[in-house]
């Protein structure tokens, strides 16, 4: 069994797609409906950068999925004839479930765009930080995040495999698990690039304005199930999945669990399409799984000789 997995942000970079645009009608024809849905030219912000600004929420989240979808549909295969789940880390979400049919592209891209919008807008720039923590499992992580809160929130914001966790929070509780978090049994504690502090209570905001979008969504049936970053559990149901995107904005992306739970569940082939982020996460999940990346025109040719 295969599932196809969907990288969440982090995996920008200027001069993303182009390569894949230059070769495939069907990927530009991605980045023309998305640049068109927005009012924006975000293609050529993922073409020429600056970096600084593709790495602004609104836009990476949007540019992310837009890559993705763009490697799919260049591959021209139907989803449910190749895949038995699909999976997205966090914003990576929207992009499995507009893959599986549950969104159309325009609203995938207004929602992610919106969504972008709404987390940078929940807490103010400085307020907020995020951590990766290595060397620790989820437990020993919580427990590092507990002992720096002092009545601020410090949480585990991603699970992403076994020696990699990630935490979230105010700023100066964040700073204080970075300095006891050796002394508590990690490896090391490395500072992240954000510029706000996702999957946290702080999010709240965001929560309620995806909450107030989805509702004025379809949210159609998934062609596939989805593993939901919250539940680490299948999910075939509108409803439930609409739920589940609003849980997501605050809650843990469970994404050790999902990839364990996919295995479980038979899949032994795991084909993330446009980043190599993944790949190397389910890996050191599942040694044994094969992992396959799908970024450029060549992955692209090579898969599809692989599932014709």
């Amino acid at each position: 069994m295969r599932a196809f997995i969907f990288p969440g942000q982090g995996s920008q970079a200027v001069g993303m797609g182009v390569a894949l645009a230059d070769a495939s009608r069907a990927a530009r024809d991605v980045f023309d409906e998305v640049d068109e849905a927005l009012g924006q030219n975000l293609f050529r912000l993922m073409r020429d950068g600056p970096e600084d600004e593709l790495r602004l929420t609104e836009n990476a989240q949007p540019a992310i999925m837009a890559h993705s979808i763009a490697v799919l549909r260049t591959l021209g295969i139907r989803l449910a004839d190749v895949a038995s789940f699909v999976a997205g880390h966090s914003l990576g979400e929207y992009s499995a479930l507009c893959a599986a049919g549950s969104f159309d592209l325009a609203t995938t891209a207004k929602l992610l765009k919106l969504r972008g919008q709404a987390m940078q807008q929940a807490v103010p720039v400085g307020e907020g930080a995020m951590a990766a923590l290595l060397g620790v499992d989820r437990d020993l992580a919580q427990k590092i995040a507990d002992a720096a809160a002092r009545g601020e929130v410090c949480t585990v914001a991603n699970d992403n495999d076994p020696t990699q966790v990630v935490i979230s929070g105010n700023k100066s509780a964040i700073d204080r698990a970075i300095e006891i978090a050796k002394d508590m049994g990690a490896k090391r504690a490395v500072p992240l690039p954000v510029s706000a502090p996702f999957h946290c209570q702080l999010m709240h905001p965001a929560a309620e304005a995806m909450r107030d979008a989805l509702g004025y969504v379809v949210v159609g049936q998934p062609s596939v199930p989805l593993f939901a970053n919250v539940t680490a559990q299948p999910e075939s149901d509108p409803d439930k999945i609409r739920n589940q995107l609003v849980e997501q904005v605050t809650g843990i992306v469970r994404w050790r669990e999902s990839v364990v739970n996919m295995s479980n569940a038979g899949v032994e082939e795991f084909v993330e399409l446009g980043g190599k982020v993944l790949g190397p996460m389910v890996k050191r999940i599942l040694p044994d799984a094969v992992i396959t990346s799908v970024v450029t025109i060549e992955n692209v040719e090579a898969l599809a000789k692989e599932i014709a």
